[in-house]
């Protein structure tokens, strides 16, 4: 046991916790601040969830606590149950677990990490913080000196066979708190990396969207990756490594597809900043009014409330951005030529994305967004090749909404990622100005491009006397197509052109 300076609390913070001090003495309970606190704590950061251990009937002390507190309690699972109290708007969390074992130095030793396995007794704590009494810390694994350092070392061996979630939170760890991992612990993680998938689908989904929530999305990836991790979580990336890509390409296929994660943060961090910054970025060069213009084009379709910035920087699209290309590895054929080419890829990526997300525990909606990414990464590129018309345009935004945003903004971040640290060339300059069209139309002259319907389905066949089928969609799309060119105005001129086109067909 040793002695340590924490900084104070705020008045109210100690309070409360003075309120928990007289139940727990009322009741004769010895409580330990453990983990998550004890740890935030020592680094001197701000923490407003608090982690007890205490021997005794859990459910029934959290609900006694609650009443205590003037807040409510949740029983979280059968180890664990959760205090809630309001104050001044903000949520104070104290989370009680019993202690392990008769001692606090064996329920330490259940720990993952020496920096959270680290006690504070609770009436020290409380007398430390109240009157800077020395503060009594118990820690058998030398965790203070692995905080001061900034070192993530596991307690033991075992760590990761008893529970792989580690594995991750072992990542986020170092992420979060900008450690440096023990090499011995590094082993561990890579010698045990294979029994992540025994973890509870939604354990790995929340570990896995804080380490991608985080910035610097590719070194998170390719940390992952060293631990031997990624492949782990996406096997389908396996047959990537080593990949070779046409002459255009810098990365191989699994590079590039990390790259891509990098480059979408890259843009999401330029489309967010001013006149001078962006004017400065490499990427301005000769194309800065494009990218100025698409910055402010974004600027009102979060007005419209049809894009967010913050999404930039999501999991969710982090995830699109990494799995864009998914479908090269089975497509992957050389010509007679000697030509590397993936025809397919992105309709062949859909199955292999839907399947990723769904093992990962993803939403639908989440699911949705990679899938439409992967199937049409490749569509704003491919319009930048040719004079893009008006039906192009229409139809990219029929089939995509506002998620037809996202895509093409992944496709400008494919594009970097396909040079690398070459120079971009001509090809980023019409991919861009490609680009600045789709969001002209679709932001700002959407009602022209996707006017609403004349006739429903159900008035085509009744006044057509058509039954129900395909030709109906077929017939409502090419209605739709000749409103948007102005060849259509009213009700009488869809039906008119409906008419005609059955008459043509019957004939042929």
């Amino acid at each position: 046991m040793e002695k340590e300076e924490l900084f104070s609390l705020d008045p109210h913070m100690l309070a409360l916790l003075q309120q928990c001090a007289d139940y727990f003495a009322q009741h004769q309970y010895s409580v330990y601040v453990v983990g998550g606190s004890s740890r935030n704590l020592l680094l001197r950061e701000p923490y407003t969830d608090w982690d007890f251990a205490i021997h005794g009937n859990i459910p029934q002390i959290a609900r006694q606590l609650a009443d205590h507190l003037h807040g409510f309690s949740v029983h979280m699972h059968e180890k664990a149950s959760r205090v809630v109290v309001k104050r001044d708007g903000k949520e104070i969390i104290f989370d009680l677990a019993p202690l392990h074992g008769s001692t606090i130095e064996t329920d330490l030793l259940e720990r993952d990490f020496t920096i959270n396995a680290i006690a504070l007794p609770f009436t020290s704590l409380l007398a430390h913080l109240s009157t800077q009494a020395p503060l009594t810390v118990i820690d058998p694994f030398s965790g203070r000196a692995d905080l001061h350092t900034r070192t993530l070392r596991a307690v033991d061996a075992n760590v990761f066979r008893t529970d792989p979630l580690r594995l991750l939170r072992a990542v986020r760890f170092l992420i979060h708190y900008h450690l440096s991992l023990d090499q011995q612990t590094a082993q561990w993680i890579q010698r045990d990396a294979s029994l992540l998938p025994q973890v509870a689908t939604e354990r790995i989904h929340e570990e896995l969207y804080a380490i991608l929530q985080a910035p610097q999305g590719t070194a998170h990836l390719r940390l992952l990756d060293h631990l031997g991790l990624l492949t782990v979580l996406f096997p389908e990336l396996l047959p990537a490594r080593g990949m070779a890509q046409p002459e255009l390409h810098h990365w191989d296929v699994f590079d590039h597809s990390l790259e891509t994660v990098s480059m979408l943060e890259l843009l999401a961090t330029l489309l967010c900043a001013s006149d001078r910054e962006i004017s400065a970025s490499p990427l301005a060069l000769e194309t800065q009014d494009d990218l100025l213009t698409i910055r402010d084009l974004l600027q009102e379709a979060e007005q419209q409330k049809i894009f967010q910035f913050a999404r930039m920087h999501s999991p969710q699209m982090k995830l699109a951005a990494l799995l864009h290309d998914i479908g090269k590895p089975p497509t992957y054929t050389i010509d007679e030529t000697g030509t590397i080419r993936f025809y397919g890829h992105p309709q062949a990526g859909v199955p292999l994305a839907q399947n990723i997300l769904h093992r990962l525990g993803a939403s639908t909606h989440d699911r949705r967004l990679v899938q439409q990414v992967v199937a049409h990464h490749m569509r704003p590129g491919q319009l930048s090749h040719t004079e893009i018309s008006e039906r192009a345009i229409r139809r990219y935004f029929v089939e995509l909404g506002p998620v037809g945003l996202h895509v093409a903004l992944v496709s400008l971040a494919d594009h970097l990622a396909m040079r690398g640290p070459e120079p971009l060339t001509q090809a980023w300059q019409r991919h861009l100005s490609t680009v600045r069209l789709l969001f002209t139309r679709y932001i700002r002259e959407r009602e022209r491009i996707l006017p609403p319907r004349l006739l429903q389905g159900e008035e085509l066949i009744h006044r057509l006397n058509l039954k129900p089928g395909p030709i109906i969609g077929h017939l409502l799309e090419m209605i739709a197509e000749a409103q948007a060119e102005g060849r259509v105005h009213s009700k009488d001129e869809a039906l008119w052109l409906a008419e005609e086109y059955l008459s043509h067909e019957n004939a042929t």
